[in-house]
């Protein structure tokens, strides 16, 4: 363990180095048929330092980040509702619902209870928010979100896709009623 870890909301001087945990830490959530240009241009559309300035500052969106002595080391992101997409509308049923977007942590800090306190951070905000729920996305390879998720109190209620360049992935949707 490298010392105590805070979680606290992001602000927009953060994004550069949210969007550093994000290089890192998206492609190993992504399963191995998952392009190198793929993931680039994911990491540039959607995870840059722009993207989680305005993130940031989005009144329907939370980024949270977990900091050690040395800097960021996870990060998860809370969105309102749901999404328009019409399979995640189907399985979430509890609402006002609030999306965990993403949650991750850096690998050399994986086992210090960073994950854990992100989401102990994350259901707080949506419960303060007033959601009755939270909802994700996970591939369905990711077996090792899965489980953590499922010790988090999720469960598995229908399947999502989500594109990654050219491919389409099927995700597993899971939710956490309070």
């Amino acid at each position: 363990m490298t010392g105590i870890l805070t979680v606290v909301e992001a602000a927009a001087a953060d994004a550069t180095e949210l969007a550093a945990v994000a290089a890192v830490t998206f492609p190993l959530a992504c399963p191995p048929s998952v392009t190198a240009s793929d993931v680039a241009d994911f990491l540039a559309t959607v995870l840059s330092a722009d993207r989680f300035a305005e993130y940031v500052a989005a009144p329907d969106r939370v980024v949270l980040e977990a900091v050690g002595a040395d800097g960021i080391v996870g990060y998860a992101m809370l969105v309102d509702g749901v999404v328009d997409d019409p399979d995640v509308r189907a399985a979430v049923a509890a609402t006002p619902t609030v999306e965990l977007s993403k949650l991750y942590v850096l690998p050399d800090h994986h086992g210090e209870g960073a994950s854990h306190l992100l989401m102990a951070a994350a259901l707080e905000r949506a419960r303060a928010r007033g959601a009755a729920s939270v909802w994700l996305g996970v591939n369905q390879e990711n077996v090792r979100a899965q489980r953590f998720y499922t010790k988090q109190g999720f469960a598995r209620i229908g399947t999502k896709r989500f594109r990654v360049g050219d491919q389409l992935h099927h995700d597993f949707v899971l939710e956490r009623r309070f």
